[in-house]
């Protein structure tokens, strides 16, 4: 299992990935306009005070000068899907599924309702470079069969994933206009505080080039969403059909990307969240260079030090990042580190919870040697430990991976925590992958397959991660009659379930 962080999760009820909601209104032409410089961003240049020059009391900002500047870098994004009717209303409710978190989808119907059909939906993104590379959500482009890109002038290209990362949510897509394109520049997220002027752009329930503004809320927020959660929050109007949107400092300077808001309705309350640029640039630089991120693994399932726990086990509240867990054969396990063990500092850089300890471990180079401080049994100890590669979640195919992914089983698989061992309530001692999702009008939707089972093994073979999962799924999948048999452990109870799948040679 990979390092994850035992973070408070906010109710999936409340917690909504504003996705896809653009319609034809979306985009708004510009007139004719001259092809875009390549190697100059269209960010505006930030205001310098001359020196001496007296500070006036500021009036509220007018942003127009900067929002004709930016807007032909921002696009609304298409998406097309094939739903079953179920999962189609399921998402159009905002309904999650049980147990796991999954963004709110809103998508637009082609065909009647008593009947399976296509789905559009629709979303925001924004260009980075003048050769067409465009930054958006992984919840955008996940399960889209076919992908298209509407700029700002009314052009409309299709677009390919070059790469996804579904642990932070950032995903990159591809256009060719055959003419560089307007860009904008990533700026530092990191200089972000709260109080200051922010703007969204996106494409808000169809509402294409919607502009909003407001103020940081907070930074560095962990809402539960994943093991790097890092999140701006705002309190500027973002809605469905907002992520993937960029979020603009004064300067217009890119510091985020507009990804999910806590509503009870579904609908803007002035909590949003944005994830901060500086992630946005480093998992994009892997994504662009090898289509996935590469990051370091050690093997351990880490829970925060809370007032309780450190009381029982003579511990100081917040103070490293307590062990649940040593995944067997993990460099973890062949350090020496036990359950009970808290890391409290790696290569000198201080640990005070489970997300730190994530983003610290994923940060180094796999294959290097880190320098851990540990308290064991009261004693601190210093452990040498070399660091392995971080496998990627899994998703179970018997082709290769692409924009129509036909050939599919349609499993994205992920490690079996602590967290949601107790919210599944599987046996004691279960290892195994967790479905955390389905994909619609998939073989494996089709066989009943549900998120929240876990897969304990592939016909004989018993499994215990994501990665031994897939592995086993390909090997039954090219040596059998086009049947594969999971067992799968679903509300504390054993079941085996058939998944049947196309011929292979017939595939896409």
């Amino acid at each position: 299992m990979n390092t994850q962080p035992h973070s408070h999760t906010i109710r999936r009820t409340a917690l909504v990935a504003a996705l896809l909601a653009g319609t034809s209104l979306g985009g708004f032409a510009v007139g004719h306009i001259a092809w875009a410089d390549a190697t100059t961003p269209v960010n505006p240049a930030a205001p310098v005070n001359p020196p001496g020059a007296q500070i006036l009391p500021q009036t509220l900002p007018n942003f127009t000068a900067l929002v004709s500047k930016v807007k032909p870098a921002v696009v609304s994004i298409t998406s097309k899907l094939e739903p079953s009717t179920t999962a189609m209303e399921e998402r159009q409710q905002g309904g999650p599924m049980p147990q796991l978190p999954f963004p709110f989808n809103q998508m637009i119907p082609n065909m009647p309702p008593q009947r399976e059909r296509a789905v559009e939906a629709r979303a925001s993104g924004f260009i980075i470079d003048a050769s067409g590379t465009i930054v958006t959500n992984n919840h955008v482009v996940r399960g889209a069969h076919t992908l298209s890109v509407t700029l700002d002038d009314g052009t409309v290209l299709p677009a390919k994933v070059i790469g996804s990362d579904s642990r932070t949510d950032i995903a990159i897509i591809k256009v060719d206009a055959h003419h560089p394109l307007p860009f904008i520049e990533l700026g530092n997220s990191a200089d972000v505080k709260p109080g200051e002027w922010v703007i969204a752009m996106g494409n808000p329930f169809g509402l294409g080039g919607s502009v909003t503004a407001g103020i940081v809320s907070a930074v560095s927020r962990d809402i539960g969403d994943g093991p790097y959660d890092q999140f701006i929050q705002i309190d500027a109007s973002i809605n469905p059909g907002n992520s993937g949107g960029p979020l603009f400092t004064q300067e217009g300077k890119v510091i985020g990307m507009n990804t999910a808001i806590l509503s009870p309705t579904g609908a803007s309350v002035g909590i949003g969240f944005a994830i901060p640029s500086d992630l946005i640039r480093t998992v994009a630089g892997g994504l662009e260079k090898d289509g996935k991120v590469v990051r370091g693994y050690v093997g351990v399932e880490a829970q925060q030090i809370t007032a309780g726990t450190a009381q029982a086990m003579h511990l100081k509240e917040n103070d490293g990042a307590l062990l649940a867990g040593v995944q067997p054969d993990s460099p973890a396990a062949a350090a020496g580190l036990q359950p009970g063990d808290v890391i409290e500092s790696i290569d000198g850089t201080k640990i005070t919870n489970p997300r730190e300890l994530a983003m610290k471990v994923a940060e180094i180079h796999p294959g290097d040697t880190a320098h851990l401080s540990v308290l064991h049994d009261g004693q601190l100890k210093d452990i040498t430990i070399k660091v392995g590669t971080m496998a990627n979640e899994q998703t179970a195919s018997n082709t290769n991976q692409g924009n129509e992914n036909h050939g599919q089983i349609g499993l994205a698989l992920a490690p079996l925590s602590p967290d949601l061992r107790n919210q599944l309530d599987v046996p004691d001692g279960t290892q195994g992958a967790v479905v955390q999702g389905v994909r619609p009008g998939s073989p494996a939707e089709a066989a009943g397959l549900q998120p929240g089972d876990v897969i304990v093994g592939v016909g004989t073979h018993a499994v215990t991660t994501p990665a031994e999962a897939a592995r086993a799924m390909h090997t039954a999948m090219n040596g059998s009659d086009h049947a594969l048999a999971l067992r799968v452990i679903r509300n504390g109870q054993p079941v085996f379930v058939g998944v049947t799948f196309g011929d292979k040679n017939d595939q896409g």
